[in-house]
């Protein structure tokens, strides 16, 4: 294990994860004794459309995956037009190798609490709802606990602090669908119905829950409001890159000495990333890497200087996604992984529309039969051809994002894929596990 040079351990940033490691954090006392529901004070007193031009000033973009920019949406959402907003956030964390949300939602509930409720008075909500994943036991506890601490304490509820502004604020556990990740079938099942993505226009922020107007945002970009209230654009925005502005929680795992969650500003490199978490396992050396999680397309070796933001992250060929870096090493195969992917994509398919639900079906196939050491130089032309089938034809995302890690990983480790189907590597997968691939 290595000792990051002190350059590198200054390029840490704890913002978001300042208060995670203070005793009992997710209690309301302790939260009050480090500033916490500071930025709701001062909130509170400033006019609505002021604070949407503060998140705007800051550069905030969404930490969800698609980093759109926060002042922006919230600014869609139409005033004056008589039917109730609602602020829904996106707690859903599904994406494999995505672990920033739950130690926040577990350490730190109620920074995400405090920030609902400025978010919520700023484009004018009278109801929130977070929406958590079902599986998120201990997490939604806390959560919960929280959002009774602050109706106790007079910031949920009725005339909060004197303001004037109500807000109700309701933790909602999901039944673990990893498409209820997409924000419009994240409120059909808010709603009560299965968890499928709506067809768009109409967007949310005319006809979301309850066919009213909505915001829907991540934990992260909602936890990051109050900061911003406090510090000033300017502060959030001296970190980060002037594209990317402020600190991003980046989640290590893999084959690194110490996997976690590291804070830095927008724009370090893996490289650094590396360094902070004590190098490269014993033995192990890089040989592939996801920047944002499983759907966003694979990088390699050559890629440890790229800088982690939105911009330099899509010049190399990628998505920053949700900042899930799983790293890999010269012991691990990309065409396994990349098929322990496409298991999960198939199997978490709402099914609604054909390309992505009878894609990854067969693609799922043809990987169990190249595992097997019974696949054919045509069955890589049947991946690239079936993904291009589904890539912009699907109803969502979720069908884009199964193919990237398949495309990428032909793309860089093609060599790897001609070693199972010419008899060089092993097969991994036996006749048994090869039932129905054919």
């Amino acid at each position: 294990m290595t000792t990051p040079a002190p350059q590198t351990l200054a390029k840490l940033t704890p913002v978001l994860t300042k208060r995670w490691l203070s005793p009992d954090a997710w209690r309301i006392d302790t939260y009050e004794k480090l500033d916490g529901y500071a930025a709701l004070r001062k909130a509170i007193k400033a006019h609505p459309d002021d604070l949407i031009q503060l998140v705007k000033d800051s550069g905030l973009r969404g930490r969800g995956g698609a980093g759109f920019p926060t002042g922006l949406k919230w600014g869609f959402i139409p005033q004056g037009d008589g039917k109730p907003h609602y602020l829904v956030v996106n707690a859903d964390e599904g994406e494999p190798g995505t672990c920033k949300d739950l130690p926040l939602m577990t350490h730190d509930p109620h920074s995400l609490v405090e920030g609902v409720i400025i978010a919520s008075y700023a484009i004018r909500a009278n109801r929130a709802y977070i929406y958590i994943r079902g599986e998120a036991v201990h997490a939604a506890r806390r959560l919960r606990n929280a959002v009774n601490e602050a109706y106790a304490k007079g910031y949920l509820g009725r005339d909060i602090l004197g303001s004037g502004f109500d807000l109700d604020l309701v933790v909602h556990s999901g039944a673990g669908a990893y498409i209820c990740g997409e924000e419009t079938a994240l409120l059909d099942s808010l709603e009560g119905f299965r968890g499928q993505p709506r067809l768009r226009p109409p967007f949310p922020a005319t006809h979301g829950l309850y066919a009213s107007p909505t915001v829907v945002n991540n934990v992260g970009t909602i936890a990051s409001v109050p900061y911003i209230v406090l510090g000033g654009a300017d502060w959030w925005k001296s970190m980060g890159t002037e594209k990317s502005a402020g600190p991003m929680i980046y989640s290590l795992s893999g084959r690194i000495a110490n996997p976690g969650q590291y804070e830095c500003g927008l724009g370090i490199t893996l490289r650094e990333l590396i360094e902070l978490a004590g190098g490269m396992q014993p033995g192990h050396n890089l040989k592939f890497w996801t920047p944002g999680g499983s759907s966003t397309p694979l990088l390699t070796a050559e890629h440890l200087d790229v800088p982690l933001d939105f911009e330099g992250v899509a010049a190399a060929g990628s998505i920053l996604g949700t900042t899930a870096t799983q790293i890999f090493s010269d012991q691990d195969c990309p065409v396994y992984a990349t098929y322990r992917w496409l298991e999960f994509y198939h199997h978490e398919s709402c099914g609604k529309c054909t390309p992505c639900r009878e894609g990854n079906y067969w693609m799922v196939r043809v990987y169990r039969r190249i595992l097997a050491g019974q696949g054919t130089q045509d069955d890589l032309d049947t991946l690239l051809d079936t993904c291009d089938n589904i890539l912009g034809r699907s109803f969502c995302g979720l069908g884009d994002g199964a193919t990237s890690p398949v495309t990428s990983s032909l793309k860089y480790f093609k060599q790897d894929y001609l070693d199972y189907i010419e008899g060089r590597t092993a097969p991994k997968l036996s006749d048994k596990q090869l039932v129905g691939a054919h």
